[in-house]
């Protein structure tokens, strides 16, 4: 995998031998450096404009009144660096001024960050048993789960004809609808994966449904000749460029052509 560099150590995790695959990522890394970024810019802000809040009481620009204090500008800190990693990068200090007024120091912890940097940003750690599989099968299994979590949200999503609603009481009954129900996801995936594979049309899951559920199929039935065993025709309804790509790679009955 071009854009991952990773290698592997045989550990013990969870009481059992296992292979840790260590991935990293560029891009991953990009990502997640930004998001640190925005969270020291985020935090820098709101510690600043605490910092001046307590000076301007200290100097008097601030009418008298109920002053902080020294636990409840810590607790206005922490909620200030809640975001992720930020209680490691920044670094405060509270501290009781003059008059009483709370004093706040604050900085940027620049070996915190590069620790971070170097250690934690654009890695994860697979750990697996799969000792046959080399690095990229593992790697590609592993950012494959996606498909799976898919699944289950298809299973609840009322839309796309899943799940419920459950009209049944029995258990037996209620065995064979979630059985239906496994079948129709095996067939809606399968025919997914026809269309992205053969048509190579590049569709979500509910998209290509509400395609497909747009088209009608209507019979035109005639006055029944003398001589003429079929006196009905059955036809499409007008498609969409999209429709009709779908048809082709779907359709098995080659006699439904659209008007």
């Amino acid at each position: 995998m071009e854009s991952t560099k990773s290698f592997r150590v045989q550990k013990e995790a969870y009481g059992k031998n296992r292979y840790l695959v260590v991935t990293y990522n560029q891009k991953l890394f990009d990502t997640q450096i930004l998001t640190v970024y925005n969270g020291i810019e985020k935090a820098v802000e709101k510690l600043e404009a605490l910092e001046q809040k307590l000076n301007d009481r200290a100097s008097g620009l601030i009418p008298p009144g109920r002053s902080p204090t020294v636990s409840s500008v810590q607790s206005q800190c922490k909620d200030s660096i809640e975001r992720q990693y930020m209680k490691d990068v920044m670094k405060y200090s509270v501290s009781s001024g003059l008059n009483g007024i709370p004093q706040l120091k604050y900085e940027i912890d620049t070996q915190a960050f590069e620790r971070l940097s170097d250690t934690y940003l654009g890695k994860n750690i697979i750990v697996t048993n799969r000792n046959s599989w080399d690095n990229e099968q593992i790697i590609l299994a592993y950012r494959s789960q996606f498909n799976i979590e898919n699944v289950f949200k298809e299973m609840k999503d009322r839309d796309i004809g899943s799940w419920w609603p459950v009209f049944h009481w029995t258990e037996q009954k209620v065995q064979i609808h979630s059985f239906y129900c496994t079948i129709a996801i095996l067939l809606r995936a399968l025919a997914l994966r026809r269309v992205k594979k053969n048509a190579k049309i590049q569709i979500s899951m509910k998209r290509m449904l509400n395609e497909l559920d747009d088209i009608k199929e209507v019979i035109l039935i005639y006055p029944k000749k003398r001589g003429t065993r079929k006196n009905s025709c059955t036809v499409l309804s007008k498609t969409s460029e999209l429709q009709q790509k779908l048809l082709s790679v779907l359709s098995s009955d080659e006699q439904n052509t659209p008007s």
